[in-house]
């Protein structure tokens, strides 16, 4: 499945999280500094997170 990290497509399996995307993105250590995540609408999404195909998720 594809889901787009800051506007970049990552190619995941099914069943990975926002965190296996952040990973794939490069942009795990941010969100260790401290940065948030959230998904297209503005929601705050945790790590945890399931994601589903076409998913967008932004790191501020």
């Amino acid at each position: 499945m594809r889901v787009y990290v800051n506007g970049r497509p990552v190619e995941l399996l099914p069943g990975m999280t926002v965190k296996h995307a952040l990973i794939q993105a490069g942009l795990l250590e941010e969100v260790a500094k401290g940065r948030k995540t959230y998904d297209e609408y503005g929601n705050e999404v945790g790590l945890d997170g399931a994601v589903s195909d076409g998913m967008k998720i932004i790191v501020k």
